[in-house]
C-alpha cells in the first residue's frame, strides 16, 4: 500500500484503469443486458414493458437469445466499450492520483497509526466517480437505448444511434439521467474502491499481494457496491430509456401518450407507488452477478498491469 502511495503521478493509472475496464466489460456485458431489460419492465405508463416479460436473469437471457439471437445480448457493446474507455480511465486514474496527492500532503495517512483514513479514501473515490460518470454519460445513454430495444436496433450503428438521439432530443438527450448516473457512480465508487483497498490490506498477511488476494477483495467490494447502487441504477435506467418525443414516418411528435418522469425523485416515487419498494431492486441479482466477475476481472487485470 505504501508503495502504491509513493508512485509518481503519471498516466499509468489512467491507462491501466481504462484497459482493465474494457476487458472486464467484454467479459460481463450479456449479464448487463439482462439487468437492463429487467429494470425497465413493469412500468405502469409504458404498455410495451408493463407486462413482466422476464421472470428473472436466467429467463431473460434465454428468451433474448432465443427470440433475438445471441447477438442481441451484446446490443450496445460498443457504446459500453467507449464508456469504459472514458469512464474507467478517468475514474480509476483520478482515484489513485487523488490518493497520491492527499498522501503527499499528509491528508490520507493517519500519522499515529500509519493506516489510511477511511474518510480520505471515500472522498477520493466519490470525487472520481462523480467526475468520470458525468463526462461519460452520453455513452451510457447510447448503451441503455441499444440494450433495451435489442433486435430493433442491432442493425443500427453506434453513430446512427447517436445521431438519432441528438437530432430528435438535442444535446440534453445525451445527458439524460446524468444526475442519477453521477449519484450511482458516487455510491459505487465510495463503497467499491475503499472496500477493495481495505480488504486487500487486511488480507496481505494471509495471501500476500497475489491473485488470490485480489480475487477475494474485489468480490467482497462488489457485494457492497451492488447493494448501495441498485436503486439508483433502476432510476437511472428508466430515465435514460424514456423519450420525450416519438417519431412516426419521419414526423416528430410529443410523447403525450406516455408519462414522462420529471426527475430522479419523481421516478423513484412513481416506481415505489406503482410497483412497490422492491421494484427499486429489480435486476439486483444480475447486477451483483455482473459486478462480482467484473470487479474480479478488472482488479486482477489492473494489478497485473501494474506489475508487468
Amino acid at each position: 500500500m505504501k508503495q502504491e502511495l509513493s508512485d509518481k503521478r503519471d498516466l499509468r493509472p489512467f491507462v491501466y484503469g481504462g484497459l482493465a475496464s474494457i476487458i472486464a466489460e467484454f467479459g460481463t456485458f450479456p449479464i448487463d443486458t439482462t439487468k437492463t431489460r429487467l429494470q425497465i419492465q413493469g412500468q405502469k405508463h409504458d404498455k410495451t414493458f408493463s407486462q413482466l416479460r422476464y421472470r428473472g436473469m436466467t429467463d431473460a437471457m434465454i428468451k433474448i437469445s432465443r427470440e433475438e439471437g445471441l447477438k442481441a445480448l451484446y446490443s450496445g457493446i460498443w457504446p459500453a466499450v467507449l464508456r469504459q474507455a472514458t469512464y474507467g480511465t478517468i475514474k480509476f486514474g483520478t482515484y489513485y492520483t487523488l490518493k497520491s496527492v492527499a498522501s503527499e500532503h499528509g491528508l490520507l495517512v493517519d500519522p499515529d497509526t500509519g493506516n489510511e483514513r477511511v474518510w480520505g479514501n471515500i472522498l477520493c473515490a466519490a470525487a472520481s466517480g462523480a467526475i468520470s460518470s458525468a463526462i461519460a454519460n452520453p455513452t451510457d445513454v447510447l448503451k441503455v437505448r441499444m440494450q433495451v430495444h435489442g433486435k430493433g436496433t442491432q442493425q443500427q450503428s453506434l453513430w446512427a444511434c447517436f445521431y438519432d438521439i441528438y437530432k430528435y432530443e438535442g444535446v440534453r438527450g445525451l445527458w439524460r439521467g446524468v444526475c442519477p448516473t453521477a449519484q450511482r457512480a458516487v455510491a459505487i465508487a465510495s463503497v467499491e474502491l475503499p472496500v477493495y483497498d481495505f480488504c486487500k490490506l487486511q488480507l496481505m498477511g494471509m495471501f500476500g499481494d497475489h491473485v488470490a488476494n485480489h480475487f477475494v477483495s474485489s468480490f467482497i467490494a462488489s457485494l457492497g457496491s451492488a447493494i448501495a447502487s441498485t436503486p439508483i441504477d433502476v432510476v437511472r435506467t428508466r430515465l435514460m430509456n424514456q423519450k420525450p418525443v416519438t417519431v412516426v414516418n419521419g414526423m416528430v411528435t410529443a410523447a403525450t401518450a406516455q408519462k414522462i418522469y420529471t426527475g430522479s425523485i419523481d421516478c423513484a416515487v412513481h416506481t415505489v407507488r406503482n410497483e412497490g419498494f422492491l421494484a427499486l431492486y429489480k435486476g439486483f441479482i444480475p447486477t451483483w452477478v455482473r459486478m462480482g466477475p467484473w470487479n474480479v476481472i478488472f482488479f486482477i487485470t489492473y494489478e497485473q498491469l501494474k506489475k508487468y
